[in-house]
């Protein structure tokens, strides 16, 4: 019997039992669906991450609270939770030394994050309130899309004026001009000046759900007495090691270093890739572990078949079938149960990833479908030896004896 006659037999086999094969094709599916839909999610989360920082130039630093340490790899010694969670020590003054001492240093904003209750006419809203410096459009390189942004006068007398993420102006005045509008946040009076360019979303979290006030009004408002960190631009992209170096030294002047870190965006490329890198493989590592049980379940079924068709087999032998055609034959019917599956999962982890692409940011890598592919028609050849070889050595006169 040829190869050709070998493979016919052994799909006819499986058409005769479409709802088994389908059944044993589950978990092949499953997995190879969660692959391709993981590996997607993390893949985006890591490409819009590094939009948003590239966004902000390969000149930007950001001074923060607390020990925080990049390792060689890409680790963090330390965390950023731990970074987060320790106590503040900049004030306005660490703000014009370093504009009075940065040779290289072409901008320092504040930077103050909290919560407040927004209201306009009956409508309130729960959002981010960010205090931030009147040159947050260079520093931040986001441009106001309509009205105009607070002024440094604003900014040195503490006025109540605000700028709106687009999300808060569609929440709280819908299709109404909010430019010239007065609003309160937490019970406080704020005129609005200008509404932002969209940003989109980042892992599911809404960055235009966001209101930008001074932060000089920030700090007054929410009785802070520390602004939470620094972000500052260095001249060009070929300065910023030594504007690192000029901000470390400038801040070591009132401030003990294990009280401040300073952090480059390339820095912060590296330890979130690694990150991500990590926590995707991980992921992944779940998810294919429905591919191995996807095989347990082909080779469960194929034994069963053997054991079904051994009379068939004892025939198929009697008129002439070497062992090899019958190996053959109930390898490539595992193999065709695992293709199809991973088929099958291919398409439902691509049209998954679009759809969930709607509300997170995806991206589609073929070598994650190549992987999950390639993966899943090797466990149908691991998994179908098994029965194959059982079914190759079976005695043709036993065989046809069977019952």
């Amino acid at each position: 019997m040829d190869l050709t006659e070998t493979v016919k037999v052994a799909l006819e086999a499986l058409k005769a039992n479409k709802t088994r094969a389908g059944l044993t094709m589950l978990g092949i599916v499953i997995g190879v669906t969660s692959v391709i839909l993981l590996i997607s999610i993390g893949s985006g989360l890591k490409t819009y991450i590094t939009e948003q920082l590239e966004g902000m130039g390969a000149n930007a630093l950001f001074a923060i609270p607390g020990e925080f340490e990049i390792e060689p790899g890409g680790g963090g010694g330390g965390g950023i939770p731990g970074a987060g969670a320790a106590a503040s020590k900049f004030t306005f003054n660490h703000i014009k030394q370093l504009e009075r001492e940065g040779k290289t240093i072409k901008a320092v904003m504040a930077y103050t994050e909290n919560n407040g209750t927004m209201r306009y006419k009956g409508k309130s809203h729960i959002t981010q309130v960010s205090g931030v410096g009147p040159n947050y459009q260079e520093v931040r390189n986001q441009k106001v899309a309509s009205g105009s942004f607070f002024t440094l006068s604003q900014y040195n007398t503490a006025k109540k004026v605000a700028v709106l993420g687009q999300t808060v102006a569609d929440e709280l005045f819908g299709n109404e001009d909010p430019v010239g509008k007065k609003f309160t946040i937490s019970d406080q009076r704020y005129t609005i000046l200008g509404i932002l360019e969209e940003k989109g979303s980042l892992g599911g979290i809404d960055m235009d759900n966001q209101v930008f006030i001074p932060a000089t009004t920030a700090m007054s408002q929410f009785d802070m007495e520390y602004i939470q960190s620094l972000w500052i631009q260095s001249q060009s992209s070929e300065t910023v090691t030594q504007t690192k170096e000029e901000i470390e030294t400038i801040l070591l002047k009132t401030l003990d270093d294990d009280e401040f870190s300073v952090l480059d965006t390339k820095s912060i490329l590296s330890t979130i890739s690694s990150i991500l890198g990590v926590l995707t493989a991980a992921l992944a590592g779940i998810a294919a572990i429905s591919l191995i049980v996807g095989g347990i379940g082909i080779m469960n079924i194929m034994l069963v078949s053997v054991t079904e068709r051994t009379r068939e087999i004892g025939l198929r032998k009697a008129v002439g079938a070497t062992p090899n055609n019958i190996l053959i034959q109930f390898l490539i019917e595992a193999l065709v149960l695992s293709f199809l599956g991973g088929l099958t999962g291919i398409i439902l982890g691509v049209g998954g990833a679009v759809l969930v692409g709607r509300f997170f940011t995806t991206t589609i890598t073929p070598w994650a479908i190549a992987l999950a592919f390639g993966v899943s028609s090797l466990v149908g050849v691991i998994f179908g030896v098994a029965p194959a070889f059982k079914a190759s050595k079976l005695n043709p006169i036993d065989a046809l004896r069977y019952e």
